[in-house]
């Protein structure tokens, strides 16, 4: 966030890593947990809602073919929406609170909850959901390339429940469907940050999407649209990777218990290589 808004004329930070460095000087290592407090209320939620459209929505389509893998994340990214916008403003805001300040002069939020009630107070519902038109933008085919990708993925790697090296490809499958779903709209993610930031100060730059997309390319040329995206598959790749294993290893568990005959000795799982 840091790095797709600062000010081209003035910038702060070089890179990934000088940003990195110049918060924990500046700011002590708390600088780097700002605005966590917003993940931590909302992605529980996003996780439970994004996996179960998903799924729901790829029985109802009846086949798992790519098309249909492919739709049925993009539904899954299209419903999130509603939560995660919200939730990245705050987080975005809380993220650009005390930009540079050791001890923080100016705080105008005490915490994530705080940041919403006051934005909801000064300009109610259109205020909450600044950014939600570009976030369905990014969110709706990014989450479709997500569950596509690690369909193929596991299909390809041949993830089985009785492979012994299961976990690690899983693992790989959805790292490299975290870094896909990022590529594929990041443009769009550098421009739902810039309108979210925008007023930060009393200050507002954009009108909307297309003249923020314009105000951009023109003061910075194409490099605008790729700002941050070092960072952003440094975490990917990670967060991701967790996410998609912790998600397919619960329910083969729990598939397993469904189908665990009386007095078995163990349990035999049957797992397709797709969610």
């Amino acid at each position: 966030v840091r790095l797709q808004v600062q000010n081209v004329e003035k910038p702060l930070y070089r890179g990934t890593f000088h940003c990195f460095q110049s918060i924990i000087k500046q700011e002590s290592a708390f600088g780097l947990y700002k605005g966590i407090g917003s993940p931590m209320m909302g992605l529980t939620f996003i996780n439970a809602l994004v996996f179960g459209v998903q799924g729901n929505t790829l029985r109802a389509l009846g086949k798992d073919t790519p098309l249909n893998q492919f739709l049925a994340g993009s539904a899954a990214g299209a419903i999130q929406c509603v939560i995660c916008c919200p939730m990245e403003l705050a987080k975005t805001r809380m993220q650009l609170q005390g930009t540079g300040e050791y001890k923080q002069k100016t705080k105008n939020y005490k915490n994530s909850l705080d940041c919403l009630i006051k934005i909801y107070q000064k300009e109610g519902l259109r205020g909450i959901n600044r950014g939600m038109v570009s976030t369905f933008i990014r969110e709706t085919p990014s989450f479709g390339f997500y569950f596509l990708t690690y369909d193929c993925m596991t299909r390809y790697l041949g993830c089985e429940a009785e492979d012994s090296y299961v976990i690690p490809k899983l693992l790989f499958s959805g790292g490299m469907s975290g870094i896909v779903s990022w590529l594929s709209t990041y443009p769009m993610d550098v421009i739902k940050s810039r309108l979210q930031a925008d007023g930060v100060g009393g200050v507002t730059q954009y009108k909307g999407i297309l003249d923020c997309v314009r105000k951009s390319y023109h003061e910075e040329g194409w490099r605008v649209f790729t700002r941050g995206l070092t960072s952003t598959l440094l975490r990917a790749f990670p967060v991701n990777a967790a996410t998609f294993a912790t998600v397919t290893v619960f329910l083969m568990y729990m598939k397993s218990e469904d189908n665990l005959p009386e007095c078995e000795p163990g349990p035999v799982i049957h797992q397709p290589s797709s969610l």
